[in-house]
């Protein structure tokens, strides 16, 4: 239902557009002058319907005063010049007098309809700007679109994630995305890079820690697992653990509760985690730096990104991309590169990947005094080995997560046999490969979190 404020100071056109919108379901407030209708807040309603002549002051004062709600403008004197004027100064559009209730009609919904609509989007880019950059998630390589597909096949489980790529390539861009496309994205996304401090440091940062319990802890302090209750955990760096925060990580994974230090009892959590890695764990298990039992707990489902310099034509997407945003936040003149920055861009290595390219193309904007970003600008290397062409995904159904099999518990065995194999098998296939019942299975999915796919392909 709309909130909609008629100014206008003949009662009678005033008493007969209020029944009209009434009619239509519209909550309607009147003012007899331009003042009267100063003294409500302009901006609570949705549409303002206004006289353009009223006493003592014009109706379009109250445009700028309104904003950003509009104002539709009503006048008698339907000449060429007042309707621009009044188009001029902001007026979302106007009618004449004595208008059509049809014509009002139509003109009140197409105008909230716009407002609604506006509303959306704005709503839309905020929460896109603050959660996705969005050029840094770009790709049309098929590693990157492969990339895409597993992120929203593994979203709206509860499972936890390993994402593996080297630096730059974007892995807190990937926790983000699994966030927000899960039953979890109203609760917190909290991240922690676990080589940002050390090891004791680190175990009080993330588990919390009771008075007294480590020198200097003056007051008892919540954790980051704790702060993360109801949401996601990321820690990047997983592999940067000490060994006594992997024991309380797996306690978390396997009995769903934490402990802060010199506490005696565990809190019950309800977290996803979700972790990162710039290289493999398997050397760090191998040398005994990574708990195994650990290691299989969080790689049950694993995303890794491909470097920038196997990505092929993307780097060119990225960059401008990047280039139009970076201008933006400078408010520089709009940029272009030259044939040779892009000819340098694809031939350069980017050991920093996505991170170490917006950082060029940064120092570029800064830096340039006319329209053309040459490579000189960049600073790249040109004795760099080149970028690799983008390489083809080699898509099997059946092995779309890289993870062990061995070691695996009863439940991580079922969610993963499930994910890899629900597109080709119906529900029924399924129980039998498991070795269970159809209402078996629907009972796991709804206890760990597994949703069904939407569309059933297998008759």
């Amino acid at each position: 239902m709309s909130h909609i404020l008629i100014v206008e100071d003949e009662p009678v056109i005033r008493g007969a557009l209020r029944k009209l919108l009434e009619r239509h379901e519209h909550t309607v407030v009147e003012a007899a002058s331009a003042e009267a209708a100063r003294e409500y807040d302009l901006a609570n309603f949705d549409l303002i319907i206004s006289d353009l002549r009223l006493p003592g002051a014009s109706g379009t004062e109250l445009i700028s005063l309104a904003r950003p709600t509009p104002v539709l403008i009503m006048t008698s004197y339907a000449s060429l010049r007042s309707a621009v004027d009044a188009m001029r100064q902001g007026a979302v559009d106007y009618i004449a007098k004595p208008f059509d209730h049809d014509e009002m009609v139509l003109a009140v919904d197409r105008i909230l309809k716009e407002g609604t609509l506006k509303r959306k989007n704005e709503a839309l880019r905020n929460d896109v700007a603050r959660n996705y950059p969005v050029q840094e998630m770009l790709g049309e390589c098929p590693a990157m679109q492969e990339l895409f597909r597993r992120i929203e096949k593994i979203a709206p489980t509860e499972t936890s994630v390993l994402i593996t790529g080297e630096a730059g390539t974007g892995k807190e861009l990937v926790a983000r995305a699994l966030h927000e496309r899960s039953s979890r994205r109203r609760g917190p996304l909290v991240v922690l890079n676990c080589a940002a401090m050390p090891g004791p440091q680190l175990e009080a940062e993330l588990f919390g820690h009771e008075k007294d319990a480590l020198p200097g802890a003056d007051d008892t302090k919540r954790g980051l697992v704790e702060a993360a209750d109801g949401g996601t955990l990321f820690l990047d760096e997983v592999g940067e653990l000490s060994m006594d925060a992997q024991v309380r990580l797996l306690h978390l994974l396997q009995d769903g509760e934490s402990t802060r230090l010199g506490a005696l009892h565990g809190r019950p959590l309800d977290v996803r985690l979700v972790v990162a890695t710039p290289r493999l764990l398997d050397a760090r298990v191998a040398a005994g730096q990574f708990r195994k039992d650990l290691y299989y707990r969080l790689n049950v489902l694993q995303l890794s990104l491909p470097p920038l310099r196997e990505r092929g034509e993307d780097i060119g997407l990225l960059a401008h991309a990047l280039l139009s945003r970076l201008c933006e936040r400078h408010n520089s003149p709009e940029l272009h590169f030259d044939e040779s920055a892009l000819e340098a861009m694809n031939r350069y290595s980017w050991p920093g990947n996505v991170r170490e390219l917006e950082n060029a193309i940064e120092r570029a904007v800064i830096l340039a005094d006319g329209p053309s970003i040459t490579p000189d600008l960049l600073a790249i290397s040109a004795e760099a080995p080149a970028a690799q062409p983008a390489q083809p995904v080699a898509a099997s159904p059946r092995r779309l997560f890289q993870d062990p099999q061995e070691d695996l518990s009863l439940e991580d065995y079922f969610t993963r046999f499930v994910l890899e194999n629900q597109d080709a098998m119906t529900e029924t296939e399924l129980a039998q490969k498991l070795g269970i019942s159809r209402k078996c299975l629907w009972e796991r999915r709804q206890r760990l979190g597994i949703p069904r796919r939407r569309s059933n392909s297998v008759t």
